[in-house]
Parts: C-alpha cells; sequence; structure tokens
C-alpha cells in the first residue's frame, strides 16, 4: 500500500509552553485533544488533523547529526502570518521558488526547529515584510 499523505510532526520539547504558542499564535494551529499519555505534551491541529504532536521532555537531547532539515506547512494570509513572525521575534526568511508560483517562508520555532511555510504568489506580499527575496 502506497502513502497517502504525511500525517503529523512529531517534536520533543522541554519548552513546551512557548512551543504552544508559536505553533498556535504564530502560525495559527489549534491546541485540541491529545490521548491521556503518561508524559506531558500538546496536538496542535490544522484543520481536523493533529498535525503537530509536541511531547514534553526535562532536557533536549543531544543529536550527534540530526537529518530532518525543516517540515513545512501550505497556508495563507502570508502577511497576516509575516506580522505575526515579527511581533513574535523570530527568525524568519522569504523566497520565492524558481518557476515563481511559491513563495516559501522559512522560520524558526522557539527550539530553533526549521519550519517553512508556502504560499502561493497569488497572494499579495507586503514588501516591507519580506526578507532574503
Amino acid at each position: 500500500m502506497p502513502v497517502s499523505s504525511l500525517d503529523h510532526v512529531n517534536i520533543r520539547t522541554s519548552n513546551l509552553k512557548d512551543m504552544v504558542s508559536f505553533y498556535s499564535k504564530v502560525l495559527g494551529l489549534k491546541k485540541g485533544k491529545r490521548p491521556a499519555f503518561k508524559f506531558g505534551g500538546a496536538w496542535l491541529y490544522a484543520g481536523n488533523r493533529a498535525a503537530v504532536h509536541l511531547v514534553e521532555v526535562q532536557k533536549q537531547p543531544k543529536l550527534k547529526d540530526p537529518q530532518l532539515e525543516h517540515f513545512a506547512f501550505k497556508a495563507n494570509d502570508i502577511n497576516g502570518t509575516l506580522k505575526k513572525l515579527q511581533k513574535s521575534g523570530a527568525r524568519y526568511e522569504t523566497r520565492i521558488v524558481p518557476g515563481g508560483k511559491i513563495r516559501q517562508v522559512h522560520a524558526y520555532d522557539p527550539d530553533g526547529n526549521h519550519v517553512e511555510i508556502a504560499f502561493s504568489t497569488r497572494e499579495e506580499a507586503n514588501p516591507k515584510l519580506l526578507r532574503g527575496e
């Protein structure tokens, strides 16, 4: 059976409060139902899908050579998203994919994870909010 889609991303964090705030207030995911696991965490939903699972840990494990470079979401309202990123103080940059149909926003969550948010270039972006293009 072939894979039909990516279900979720699981992120370990010792910074649960700030991570929930970033993914909900900045990216617009909604904190929702989560099974009663014996460890802390949060599930953040995009529509009806728990797209980001946060698992609370006391100390971040040191990974020798992590292989996951980034994960990505599709979104709309680029100007609203960029304003929220600026307000949050998150580091980000923008670029247009060769061919001109997708504008990427590359942001970093409070734990430093690289998150891409993809927008259609048909959506007008405020040049004052763009970085790196």
